[in-house]
């Protein structure tokens, strides 16, 4: 439980087993890089990269609806409310299965339509279309991972998700070396080591909740939707989907608009974004850990604990941001060198993280304060700011100013410029304080 005890502790405790997990996802992530890039060559390695917002945009929808049930189930259990908790957390299993079986089929029917838009070269079309029908048929184990590991975290557990996911991570590095290097299955072969990891994480974190004593303890009879319950998590969960996948989408033009410089561009900002994966994943875990604690917290009515969190989460999240920009800065080249030795894929890769990095910071406070704020269910917010600077206002900025100013650098300031606008917004919200539940205000009034 997070309703009691040193804050910034529970921060560090409950974020350091997100963060080592995450670490492992994202290494399996890119062994896939690694290894596509040095054994298939740079064109497979674009066709990786070029498909990464692709798989966000259509798979942000789900996560946001795991997101929401998370809010609900980290309520529920900070109020230690039994019979509501058995209810959310039976109908997230649920609608993962039902998420997992539709985005099957979505993703495996619009890939190609969707690449073609994208202006996706003909060298590269190929290899991506293989790659994103092989991901996407693993859309189930994918999504009722997220939820099973969403739930356990929701109840403060981030342990056990980091195990399943450095056993998943193993499985993928092994079988990416097996179907690619040793039996030669080119990109298709990336895929499925990716879907059988992910199956691997699947059936483990199921399996711990249907084993657990504890009040979330799922049993398959009871494995269904109730409609109220329902109700309430894509009240939260569907805003929160949406600015996953509306974001994802103004992603998708940014790449569209880094496809016309080429493969070699392609595969910099892909290797690029494999490296902001990795220094972007303790902001990930420091919000996943505002949104458990924040959650817990107004389950137990305790607004002094909420607001000393805050100051506390921004503390550890900017601390981490100012050592790791100067990290990044200084050993650019040799990072980027992991993923490809060519000299004009490594080109567009600096030039890439030279602009990138140093708006780190502001990403820390954005990061805590929308974790916050969709702890207190406050997610139709956070869509409306983050839609609103990162896809509206970047999509602005793509087509009326980068026009006069045509340059792949021009390009890639979309993202810092927006990142700043977007916390901006934040603050001015939390200062003014209307994410607070009103039982929360009233008590502070008093």
């Amino acid at each position: 439980m997070m309703t009691e005890g040193v804050i910034w502790k529970q921060l560090l405790a409950f974020s350091f087993p997100l963060l080592i997990g995450n670490l492992f996802q994202q290494l399996y992530n890119t062994v896939d890089s690694i290894v596509v890039g040095n054994f298939i060559g740079s064109e497979a390695l674009a066709a990786v990269g070029s498909s990464n917002p692709l798989i966000n945009l259509i798979i942000g929808m789900f996560l946001g609806i795991s997101t929401g049930a998370g809010v609900i189930i980290s309520q529920y259990y900070g109020a230690r409310d039994r019979e509501k908790l058995s209810w959310a957390v039976h109908t997230c299993v649920a609608l993962s299965i039902i998420g997992g079986v539709l985005l099957t089929v979505l993703g495996i029917l619009i890939s190609p339509w969707i690449l073609t838009w994208m202006g996706t070269p003909p060298e590269v079309m190929d290899n991506s279309v293989v790659y994103l029908r092989v991901f996407f048929g693993g859309s189930l184990f994918n999504l009722v991972y997220n939820m099973c590991a969403g739930t356990l975290r929701a109840v403060g557990d981030s342990r056990r998700p980091l195990l399943y996911l450095c056993v998943s991570s193993l499985v993928n590095i092994v079988l990416d070396l097996a179907f690619v290097v040793a039996f030669r299955m080119g990109i298709a072969g990336v895929g499925y080591a990716t879907v059988i990891a992910q199956a691997v994480s699947a059936c483990l974190a199921l399996r711990a909740l249907m084993k657990t004593e504890e009040m979330y303890r799922v049993q398959l009879k009871l494995v269904k939707v109730d409609v109220r319950m329902m109700k309430r998590i894509l009240r939260i969960g569907i805003p929160s989907g949406l600015q996953h996948s509306i974001i994802s989408l103004s992603n998708v033009i940014v790449q569209a608009n880094i496809n016309v410089y080429g493969a070699n561009a392609m595969a910099g900002f892909g290797a690029y974004n494999k490296i902001d994966g990795f220094a972007g994943l303790p902001l990930q875990s420091f919000a996943i850990a505002a949104t458990t604690f924040t959650g817990q917290n107004i389950g137990a009515k305790n607004l002094k604990r909420i607001k000393k969190g805050i100051l506390q989460g921004l503390v550890i999240s900017l601390g981490y941001a100012l050592l790791i920009i100067p990290v990044l800065s200084s050993q650019t080249g040799r990072i980027l060198t992991i993923f490809s030795s060519e000299p004009e894929v490594l080109r567009y890769g600096a030039a890439t993280m030279r602009i990138m990095v140093l708006f780190y910071t502001t990403l820390a406070v954005h990061q805590i304060l929308m974790g916050t704020f969709q702890g207190a269910g406050k997610t139709m917010v956070t869509m409306l700011i983050g839609v609103g600077n990162m896809c509206i206002l970047r999509m602005i900025y793509i087509n009326l100013l980068v026009p006069h100013f045509p340059s792949y650098e021009a390009v890639i300031w979309g993202y810092p410029i927006t990142w700043v606008t977007t916390m901006l917004m934040d603050i001015l919200y939390c200062m003014r304080g209307r994410w607070l539940p009103r039982f929360l205000t009233e008590q502070a009034d008093d």
